[in-house]
């Protein structure tokens, strides 16, 4: 079985010369073209970890507005650690992946009360926080901290994979300590954040998943597979699986009070935020028409205690796709004279100017959108 070490000799084969001299070409286009982002203003850990939970699943356009706005409302550490659940899933809200949000929150707190303040500042000790995982630590550790241990994300995983024809699957976990000992040989070890910002800043333009542009690339000369015409080969990985599709019927009940919104359970997809009850198509034993609809009062009557309705909408079905599952909502609508105690059911009556107050996932603005409009 060949070892780390030995996999690292195979793939990275340069001298030292040739490594320092890939650093500084690197670093000086870096100088020149890095992008100019919010947090890169400043080496404060606080703010290079909201970025970085931020931006796992998001893209960057997304992110700037979203930091901007979460660093008004929690300026520092210990403002994170003490907001309210509702405070922070509003900030969040719209970003999806809720569970980062948590986990920063849990993170703050421990810097707050474990750590009394103070940032650990190595990669090892940083991954004891929520949340913080191998990425999010050397990326903290480096940029904050100058420790010289390579960020492995998926801009790095390209970029080593094409620069050195790796072709081992990325989504193995082996494969990644073959890139961590590979990108920590190749960073710099006096400019460490920066070289990482800059591999990043390298996979998101000339060295981009489709479409790169290596001809005109800064490490060109140091691009074997570019020079090989393999480039689109790398980075090597299994396909992952489709998202399984899951029908629901998404119950969008009135009254004089409002609309019916029901708090997610605290664990699973979406916790604690807010939705309308969604009722799950195979709950209904395969019935159609009105015959669904019937079965779906019953089903809902025996969730909630509430006796309903329910009435087909004109509109289509709201599709959303989470990472595994993809959800296809069908919209059917219920009236009530009279605003029906919640006793049995986790919800709550909400007036229609009130509903952007609540903290409510992406899916749920689409439901609303498609409602309201």
């Amino acid at each position: 079985m060949t070892s780390i070490t030995q996999q690292v000799a195979q793939f990275l084969t340069w001298s030292p010369t040739k490594i320092n001299q890939f650093r500084q070409t690197l670093l000086a286009w870096y100088d020149q073209e890095g992008r100019q982002l919010p947090w890169r203003v400043d080496q404060e850990p606080y703010h290079i970890m909201i970025s970085e939970l931020m931006l796992q699943q998001t893209q960057v356009q997304t992110v700037i507005p979203y930091y901007q706005n979460f660093l008004a409302k929690f300026p520092t550490v210990d403002d994170l650690a003490a907001a309210t659940e509702t405070d922070l899933l509003n900030a969040w809200s719209g970003l999806g992946y809720y569970s980062r949000a948590r986990n920063l929150q849990k993170a703050a707190q421990q810097i707050v009360n474990d750590y009394q303040g103070q940032w650990p500042q190595t990669a090892v000790e940083l991954q004891n926080l929520a949340g913080i995982g191998p990425y999010t630590a050397s990326a903290i550790a480096s940029i904050a901290f100058n420790e010289p241990v390579a960020a492995i994300d998926g801009n790095a995983f390209r970029v080593f994979a094409r620069l050195l024809e790796i072709d081992l699957d990325i989504t193995k976990p082996k494969s990644r300590l073959v890139f961590q000992e590979i990108g920590n040989r190749l960073i710099d070890p006096k400019r460490s954040g920066e070289f990482n910002q800059a591999i990043m800043d390298l996979g998101s333009s000339y060295m981009t998943a489709k479409n790169p542009d290596s001809a005109h690339s800064p490490v060109r000369e140091f691009n074997q597979s570019w020079q090989d015409g393999t480039e689109l080969n790398y980075p090597v990985r299994t396909k992952k699986a489709k998202p399984v599709p899951i029908d629901y019927y998404g119950l969008a009940i009135h009254s004089p009070a409002g609309w019916l919104f029901e708090k997610r359970p605290e664990k699973g997809m979406l916790a604690h935020l807010w939705m309308f009850p969604l009722i799950k198509a195979e709950a209904l034993d395969d019935v159609s028409g009105d015959s669904a609809l019937e079965k779906l009062a019953v089903v809902f009557a025996e969730r909630s205690g509430l006796e309903l309705s329910f009435q087909p909408t004109e509109l289509k079905t709201v599709t959303h796709t989470f990472t595994h599952q993809k959800w296809q909502i069908t919209i059917v609508t219920a009236e009530l004279k009279t605003a029906e105690n919640l006793e049995f059911f986790p919800g709550q009556w909400v007036p229609q100017d009130k509903i952007a107050e609540l903290p409510m996932p992406t899916v749920q603005a689409k439901l609303n959108q498609r409602l309201f409009k």
